[in-house]
Formats: C-alpha cells, structure tokens, sequence
C-alpha cells in the first residue's frame, strides 16, 4: 500500500512537473533572436524598398496573410492533415520510420508545420532528442497559438533557397512582386522550394525542382484543387528564374527608416503612383539643372491633412554617379535663404505689430554694422508689408525682424518644429531672416502645411496648438506669397485653369541653395536645389531653378479651390489709405479692414501730419507770426521719399520751407542721410592693390536743385548737387560728419570706422 501511495506519489509529481514544463516551454517570442530586414510600404502596403537583415538574409518580418494557392501547396505538400492533429501526427511519424528503415537512412522525417516552426525557432542540430523536443513544444504551440498563425509563422521564417527567407520575401525575389495573381505552378515551386532550399533552388538542380513542383501539381490536381486543364497548363509553365532586384523607390527614405526602425515593416504614407511620377519630373529636371552646375535636387510634397510626405526624393536621379548622391538633402540643414520671410510676416501681424499693407523702410540702413541691401540692389525707400513678403525684399524684413525680436522669432520656429536651430539667437542676430540660420527641406515643408492645417481646422485660437494660428494672420500671410510672379512672368491669375497657389522661393548666400515652397489647401511642395558638397553654382537662384521644379510637381497634385476667407467673428478697423497704418486723427482718406481674432489693431499712421502753408500753398511756414493755412498731408521722412516717389509718380512732396535760416528747424530738416546711419560702426575694406579705401557716404534733399557743404571734423570735404554723394578717405576712428544746404539747414551724423 505505501508503495503504491509511494508510485502514485512519483506519478503527480511527475506529471506537474511535465505541466508545468510544457506550460513554460515556449519563450514569449519564438523568434526574439531572429533579425528581420527593414522593409518600406507605401500607404496602400506596395512594397516601396527593403534593406537586407543582419545576418545577410532577405527575411521580411511576419506576414499578415499567404497567398491562397501558396497555402493549400504547402499544406498539400507539408502536413496534409495540418488542420486534423495537435501538433503531431502519429501517422506521418509512423510512415517516415518506416520509410527509413526500408532505404536503410534517413530520408523523412515525418515532421508536421508545427514542429517544423519549433525547429526553425530553435536551430541547432537534428538528431532523435531533437525531435522529441519538438513533438513536446508542437503541442504547446498549438494550445497558445490558432492553425492559421502557425501557418504564418512557418511561412514567414522558412528559407526559400540563397539568403531569401520567408514567403514575403521570396514573392518579391522569385516573382518580383507580391500584388500579381499566384499562378498554381508558382504556387506549387515556392511550396517545394522550402523543403530543401540548399540543394535545390531555381539555379541550381532545376530538372529536380520542376520535377518536384510536377508531382506536387499532380497531387493537388488529385485533391480536387485544379482543373485537368488546370494542372496541364501548370506543368507546362516555365520555372520561375534567376531572382529580381528589390524595389528601389525613395532610397533615402528607406535608409533613414532602416536607420531608426531597423527591422521593422514600416506603412508611410508615400503614395507609390504619385512617387512614379514625381522621380520622372525630378529626373528630367536634374539632368537639365547638371548643365547649369547643380547636381543634386531634393523635393517633398506634403498632405496637408495627415502633415506626412506623399512623395519624397532626398536625392534626384540616384543612377548618376557623384560624392554626394547618398546624401539625404531633404532631411540636411542648409542654408533657409528668404524661405522664413513669411513666417516672420505672420508672426508679426499675429502679434499686431504690422497691418497686411503698413508700409515699411526700404532704404540704405546700418543695422549694428549689418547693412543688409535687396537682390535686385535698388530701394523703394517705403513698401507695403505684403509686396516685402512678395517681392522677397530684405532690408524691409529685417527691420520686421528688429522689432519683432530674434530671440523671439527663433523660439517660434522652434515651437513650429524647426528643430536645426541649435545655436542662440544672440549667434544668429538678424541675418537669421536672410539665410543666418539653417534649415531642412523636410521641416520646413512640414511647417507651411501645418499653417494650411491649422487654417482650415479650427475657428478660434484656443483650438489650435500650433504656434502661429490667428486666421486673418494666415490668410494674409498666404495672400502675400500669392502675390509672387510665377518664372514665366504671365499673370497666372487670370487663367482659372492654373493651379491657385502661394509660394516662396529662396536663395543663400553664394548661390548654393535655391529653395521654392508651394502651398495649397491640400499640399505643400518643397524643393531644394543646389550641390551637395556646399560648392556655390553660378546664376543660381530659386525663382529660376526651384520654382519651375516646384510648379512642375504641383502641376502632378489634384486642383486645390483657394482658401475660404475668414468669416469667424468679424470685427474692422479703419486704417491709412496711403501708409496701411490705423488710421490717426489726421488721415483724410481711410479705408476698412477685418482685424486680426487675437491681436491688438496695429501701430497708429506716423506719415499723416498737419503742415502750415502759406495762404498761396507755395511754402511750409515756420515762423508761426506769418499767416498760414493748415493742411493734412501724407509724407515720408527724406530718407524714404528719397526712393519712393521715383517709382510713385502720384506722390506728393511738402513745398520747400520759406527761407529763414536764423529759426531753422533741426528737427524739421529736409534733408537725411541714407547712409551711413546715425551711430554706425563701420569697417572699409582695402582696395585690390592694398590702398586705403573711402567710405561712400548719401545724403536724400526734399529739394532737388539744392547744393549741399560736406564736413568731416570740421574739414571741408567737397560740394554735391543732384545726386548728393560723396566718397571720403577715413582710417580708423571716430568721425562727426557734417552737411549743410545753401538755406542753412543742418544734419550731423556721428561713426566709428574700424
């Protein structure tokens, strides 16, 4: 009796302990250790590119699916009765022992796909404790995991001959895509294939693969699978061949996902059709921008919904040899150009610093001993904020910058998702909306989308989390870049069948960044062009090389209606007719506004003022014991009417002032420097032969026929009438200059020459 307490004793303990291994046998991830290739999609899961795994094998990660006909050969040619048994087969066991002992060697092995995926995950040498092992774990495989996943799991990790592993990746290797039809003879060759992938693949043994595939044909015709027809026309197929290459579409895409998802399946949102289409126009266009000197191109088209790219070209035409075809421009901070101009423009009406048509400087100015000057090298001595932005004027967006804020500016963009500005502000300075500071095309792209995104998705600042969300901010920002003539000159907007569209272009400093961004309300477009390496190229702009790419790829996208004009609380304000200020007490013409939602109503009108004439209008009175007529009037400082009225015929100058020299009035003066600036620290440079150079000093007169006396330290200089310019030899110092006009007004300008 004890020895039977004893036995039963052994038995339990025996038998829980079997449990308990059988429970804990299988490791939570059969192939934890197993590394995978990164493989791109596209959005509708085409295969965009792949890179190969560790251990130099093509090995997808686990598919979602297998091909019908792939599943019933390989079940028909495998584990006939895989649906029927727990994992082992008694009876597949029983005929491979048989089978071994009549040929006197092993030649079956009478494995299910179960154990088959117990193999695959251990490894190791096969031998009859092996097998064992397998038939314990198959069974708990097949208690954790249902039929169809095990199938999944086999196919996915069995070799397929060469270093292709998995079905997946044997589809686009044999068939050279996995959205084709599955022919029965495919079907039947990929399922034969894996059963001994070493000795006979489809360039190696292919008289014993077609013969194997044919009795696999044979049976599946017998199971009632196919037609007789069917299984004639299968046999009758040619084998499949020598392997394809692997899709190669956004190769730097690719890379940059086998960089930070290495070994994942990887669904962007690319759109393989339209990726199609934009490399033909990328192409095209590099092979015509090489001639010009730039070799590399770069573009991206952004959905302004998702705020993801659909098309993306990090490098153009990869079949072209050069250093820098693997370099990802799209993603590589380069120089911005005038790429941010807009984005301070926004900024700015969004804090009510300036109104859409508020006319800004646009003269010769010292910022700090910065001097920046306009592209095209002339001034308009006063713009409209809009036409700046339009005609991508500097010194005016610099003077924006300056009382806007770097500091401030650059935290924007930051908060926008510009994450290249790794330097402080204080490095930057102002040149930051000149092309200071770098970019990349890709933040940059994404960041005039999000404006588009954030415009139409909500109807109050509080629902929108990106920084620069006042609606009649956006709206008038992307009026403004609507306003920029396209390349071919001809006013697009009279033609409704082009595409309604704002865009900027950009270019850097030593031609070697051009930049043109695009925008509708569904897409933004960016492209770069330029050289990898950082070498400048002649003539190279963004108007004329970016911007005909950009509009090419727009011309790809589906036709966008512009923006809906803001209607949410509307709320106007009355603003100078001539200065695009709010209108002060002394404008006489005004017009109405909408208002920004979020923001104060803009700087008061300083051009407007009263002036007294005399009673014929002839002269402005000082002397206040003469009779005058009081009159408003809308003027510029010297300075600016100096360049305004040569390209504004309609406007009007103040009368010259009654002479009186005894009560002139400083403050009052009609005449200003232009350059240099009050206070300026300046540095002159060497001439070509090392000789010293001369400082070229300006002066504007409200009074064109009027002499004006040039001082330098109380050092007569020389005299200039019509244009009142004047080149002065100065070395290091300080320096009080002083000019006087034949009426006896006065204007002092002190410098510092390093």
């Amino acid at each position: 009796c004890k020895v039977r307490t004893n036995i039963r004793y052994i038995i339990c303990c025996t038998a829980s302990w079997v449990l308990l291994l059988w429970i804990f046998c299988l490791p939570k991830d059969l192939f934890d250790d197993v590394s995978y290739s990164t493989v791109v999609e596209d959005c509708n899961g085409r295969l965009l590119g792949a890179r190969i795994a560790d251990d130099g094998q093509w090995r997808f990660p686990a598919c979602d699916s297998l091909p019908e006909k792939f599943e019933t050969a390989l079940i028909e040619f495998e584990d006939r009765r895989f649906y029927q048994h727990g994992g082992v087969s008694l009876r597949s066991l029983s005929r491979a022992l048989l089978q071994n002992i009549r040929n006197g060697r092993i030649v079956s092995g009478g494995s299910t796909i179960s154990m088959q995926v117990i193999r695959l995950s251990r490894g190791g040498d096969r031998n009859l404790w092996t097998k064992l092992v397998e038939c314990f774990m198959a069974t708990r495989l097949e208690a954790r995991y249902s039929k169809d996943e095990i199938l999944r799991m086999y196919a996915s990790h069995a070799p397929f001959g060469g270093n292709v592993v998995g079905i997946d990746a044997a589809l686009w290797r044999y068939l050279g895509s996995d959205e084709c039809e599955m022919s029965w003879a495919e079907a039947a060759t990929l399922a034969v294939l894996q059963n001994a992938p070493s000795v006979i693949t489809p360039s190696k043994n292919r008289h014993a693969l077609l013969a194997k595939r044919n009795r696999l044909l044979a049976r599946l015709y017998e199971g009632g699978h196919m037609t007789e027809d069917e299984c004639a026309l299968a046999m009758d197929e040619p084998l499949i061949d020598q392997p394809y290459a692997m899709p190669r579409h956004v190769p730097h895409l690719v890379e940059w996902h086998n960089k930070h998802n290495h070994g994942e399946k990887v669904r962007t949102h690319i759109d393989l059709d339209l990726q199609r289409q934009v490399d033909d126009v990328i192409t095209r266009w590099s092979h015509e921008l090489r001639l010009c000197g730039a070799h590399d191109l770069a573009a991206v088209i952004i959905d302004v919904k998702t705020g993801e790219p659909v098309a993306y070209c990090g490098n153009a035409d990869m079949d072209y040899e050069r250093a820098g075809r693997w370099v990802d421009i799209a993603r590589s901070p380069r120089s911005s150009g005038s790429i941010l101009k807009p984005l301070l423009y926004c900024a700015a009406l969004q804090e009510g610093q300036i109104l859409p048509q508020m006319l800004l400087s646009d003269i010769p100015t010292d910022f700090g001993g910065f001097a920046p000057k306009n592209y095209n090298g002339t001034f308009q001595g006063a713009v409209p904020a809009d036409d700046a932005i339009a005609q991508s004027l500097n010194v005016p967006c610099v003077g924006m910058l300056k009382d806007y804020g770097v500091m401030k500016f650059v935290e924007t963009l930051k908060d926008c998702g510009i994450t290249t500005f790794n330097a402080s502000a204080s490095k930057y300075g102002l040149s930051v909306i000149l092309g200071g500071a770098e970019v990349n095309l890709l933040e940059i792209t994404k960041l005039y989308a999000d404006m588009a995104a954030c415009y139409q998705t909500v109807d109050s600042t509080e629902n929108c989390n990106f920084p620069l969300n006042d609606k009649m901010a956006l709206y008038h920002t992307f009026e403004a870049m609507r306003k920029v003539n396209r390349p071919d000159q001809f006013d697009w907007r009279r033609v409704s069948s082009v595409q309604n569209m704002a865009w900027k272009t950009g270019t850097s400093y030593g031609s070697r960044d051009a930049w043109a961004i695009g925008l509708t309300p569904d897409y933004a477009v960016g492209v770069w062009v330029g050289n990898a390496d950082g070498s400048g190229t002649p003539n190279l702009t963004g108007a004329r090389t970016a911007g005909p790419v950009m509009f090419d790829l727009i011309g790809l996208l589906p036709f966008s209606h512009w923006f809906d004009k803001p209607e949410h609380k509307p709320r106007h304000i009355r603003v100078c007719k001539h200065s695009g200020h709010r209108a002060g007490k002394y404008c006489t013409e005004t017009r109405s506004i909408q208002a920004f939602e979020s923001t104060t109503e803009g700087p008061v009108c300083p051009y407007c003022h009263p002036v007294h004439l005399s009673l014929d209008g002839r002269y402005r009175i000082i002397d206040r014991s003469e009779p005058t007529i009081t009159k408003n009037v809308f003027t510029l400082p010297p300075s600016m009417e100096h360049y305004y009225k040569k390209i504004h015929p309609e406007y009007v100058s103040l009368p010259p002032v009654k002479a009186n020299p005894h009560q002139a009035n400083f403050q009052d003066s009609p005449m200003k420097f232009l350059y240099p600036s009050e206070g300026s620290i300046l540095k002159i440079p060497r001439k070509l032969d090392g000789g010293e150079g001369k400082l070229t000093c300006s002066v504007a007169h409200l009074d064109p026929d009027v002499e004006l006396f040039w001082h330098c330290d109380d050092v007569f200089i020389g005299v200039t009438s019509d244009i009142h310019s004047i080149s002065i030899p100065l070395r290091s110092g300080n320096y009080n200059l002083y000019v006087t006009d034949s009426n006896g007004y006065a204007i002092f300008n002190h410098i510092c020459v390093l």
